[in-house]
């Protein structure tokens, strides 16, 4: 039976240089729509689950080609809000080499910003639900975007639905007069699985620790129903060399993967919505240890594909996990 996950965040435009090209001299701009949660779920409906996705977009054109792009990649639609206003958007100009890559938003007043959500019937989407996952974007975005995370949250609790919450502390976000502190902590206590680095404890949490493990356990006595905590170290060698490897801890011992070198990167974006993905997949169908290599095999194949998604399937990164078929050219 297909395992069923509900994702809630906001969709953007996403407009690339083609290429390497700067932002100064680009003449065009190559057009993708993408979000941290929608990302997820995209990989999970290539991946064989039942994903439905629960956002608000403009009611024109524009969102109206977000919309499709979500059921192209084959996720469920019919929780999509609309009304007028506009559709938030990002530009990404591509580092290369010892140039870094760039990242402008433009994201403001977008409608998923100021929708009100209040027509939602929690109860009925997670009808069937397995997973719940949510990021630390959208508490961050707008006072309405955090309340709805909060009912969201609220219901999947209520209901036994796991949930997963990548914390993805961003600064520049909290801009509507809250604090990380005074809305995160309700939101991240009923978690099952949470994805986060020392920082991201640090400012969501208010837990200051020296060592990883030591923050996981904090985070333990804090959270009731956590299982796991997850975060990945990247090292940068340069714009298109990376290392990549990832740990996982299990409330008992903490696992790592080993660590992936990736040469000649095609595009970053998405890379930790790419491990989010795996962890869920993996720990939903597979034990701890193969849920972790998964998920930062999954990652590492991210880099190798243009856009926000990372439309790879399950065996290509069992491939990866073999050691089969790596770089290949296949007939």
């Amino acid at each position: 039976m297909k395992k069923r996950i509900i994702t809630l965040g906001e969709v953007m435009l996403r407009l690339s240089t083609p290429g390497h090209q700067r932002f100064v001299t680009a003449t065009g701009f190559e057009a993708v729509y993408g979000g941290a949660e929608a990302n997820v779920g995209v990989s999970l409906a290539n991946w064989g689950c039942s994903v439905a996705h629960v956002t608000a977009l403009p009611s024109h054109e524009i969102g109206q080609a977000a919309k499709n792009s979500l059921q192209f990649a084959g996720l469920d639609t019919s929780h999509i809000q609309t009304a007028p206003g506009r559709m938030g958007s990002y530009f990404v100009e591509h580092g290369a080499m010892q140039r870094s890559s760039r990242i402008i938003y433009d994201r403001f007043d977008s409608v998923f910003a100021g929708f009100d959500f209040s027509d939602l019937d929690w109860e009925e989407i997670f009808d069937g639900a397995d997973w719940f996952h949510w990021t630390g974007i959208t508490p961050a975005i707008s006072a309405s975007a955090a309340r709805v995370c909060q009912e969201a949250v609220d219901a999947a609790a209520k209901l036994g639905v796991k949930i997963s919450a990548d914390i993805n502390y961003r600064r520049n976000l909290w801009q509507y007069g809250k604090q990380p502190l005074e809305i995160m902590p309700e939101l991240i206590r009923p978690s099952h699985l949470i994805v986060a680095g020392l920082t991201d404890f640090e400012n969501c949490l208010g837990i200051k620790a020296s060592r990883y493990s030591e923050a996981c356990e904090e985070a333990k006595s804090f959270c009731p129903n956590l299982a796991y905590v997850a975060t990945t170290t990247r090292k940068s060698i340069s714009a298109s060399e990376n290392r990549l490897k990832g740990k996982l801890w299990n409330t008992q011992t903490l696992l790592k993967s080993k660590s992936y070198p990736m040469t000649h990167i095609v595009d970053r974006i998405g890379g930790g919505d790419a491990f989010m993905a795996g962890l869920i997949y993996g720990l939903l169908h597979r034990g701890d240890q193969e849920a972790l290599d998964f998920a930062v095999a999954a990652s590492v194949l991210k880099h190798s594909v243009p856009g926000d998604a990372n439309f790879v399937s399950l065996e290509e990164v069992d491939f990866l996990l073999d050691g089969e078929n790596v770089g290949k050219l296949l007939r």
